[in-house]
């Protein structure tokens, strides 16, 4: 069942003195499944945002609409079933992060037992019960980014909103974010979030979309948008002759030898063919042959790029 709807979606601005019209996003389409991780990619100004601030109705759509939950945009939801992590959190900064969840969790309406049960719970969670009883002014960004995910989970909702979850985070925090969004999948939540991070994209994302300008470039899983990325490909070769290694390090753009193996790189597969065919007629022996395949990170710079 599609939790999260989009349906040719369009938001125009007016900028500038004049009045000039801006298309932050044209025509998008998308569906979100129950229980998957969907990854919303682009550079800055794509229309990630956007969209995220349509769906909470912060903004409105110029054309084209939504449904979260199964209601359309407007219509009466349970908001205690979504959760929003905007990517630079604000906070009234004297209160503590216990306190904090606890005023949270009252704007949310939840009873004063269950309000404390869930902030402890969540402080442990995201790894701030060391910081319970600190103000949130003297808080690092990572903290903060930390709290304001405990702060989404609140309510336990089915579907979670993130605007960069890992943006101030170090290697361990961002780890430790990972692993979290991964037990919420594992109990069947949904999880719609943006982020520059595309390695973390690449490890935990069921599906991505990549929006540039305000249009999709491209939408599937990671295996199916790189399934056809081959950058190189490595053969490695024994029971050579000087000669025979001097005739494949010319078919090869990098050549090493090592553990009793000479490692070639070949260009591309037809380049990697010769070098068998070579290899074979010179009695060497193949070893092993290994296709590179590109990263997330290399095929959204590569497309954002190619994109006028």
């Amino acid at each position: 069942m599609a939790i999260l709807s989009i349906r040719g979606l369009s938001k125009t601005y007016s900028t500038g003195f004049w009045g000039k019209s801006v298309l932050a996003l044209d025509n998008l389409n998308l569906e979100v499944e129950q229980g998957e991780i969907f990854g919303f990619l682009g550079p800055n100004g794509a229309g990630k945002t956007t969209t995220i601030k349509i769906l909470l109705r912060i903004i409105y759509p110029t054309k084209g609409t939504a449904f979260l939950l199964g209601r359309e945009l407007g219509e009466a939801i349970q908001h205690r079933q979504i959760g929003y992590m905007p990517e630079n959190p604000y906070f009234y900064r004297f209160l503590t992060g216990y306190e904090f969840l606890l005023f949270y969790g009252h704007l949310s309406g939840l009873h004063y037992r269950e309000r404390r049960q869930r902030a402890e719970e969540l402080l442990d969670m995201v790894g701030m019960r060391h910081a319970r009883d600190i103000r949130l002014g003297n808080y690092s960004k990572g903290m903060v980014t930390r709290i304001g995910l405990a702060q989404a989970l609140l309510t336990n909702p089915q579907l979670l909103l993130m605007d960069e979850p890992m943006s101030g985070l170090d290697p361990i925090g961002r780890r430790e974010i990972r692993n979290i969004i991964t037990q919420l999948k594992e109990e069947n939540r949904t999880i719609f979030f943006c982020s520059h991070i595309l390695a973390d994209v690449e490890l935990i994302c069921d599906r991505v979309m990549i929006l540039n300008k305000g249009k999709v470039i491209r939408t599937g899983t990671v295996g199916e948008i790189l399934g056809e990325e081959t950058t190189a490909v490595r053969v490695s070769v024994s029971k050579y002759t000087p000669e025979l290694m001097e005739q494949l390090k010319a078919m090869a753009v990098d050549a090493r030898e090592g553990g009793g193996l000479l490692h070639l790189r070949a260009k591309d597969a037809e380049a990697a063919n010769h070098i068998l065919r070579a290899c074979v007629q010179g009695g060497g022996a193949v070893h092993e042959m290994t296709a590179e395949r590109g990263n997330l990170e290399d095929y959204f710079v590569r497309e954002v790029s190619s994109v006028e």
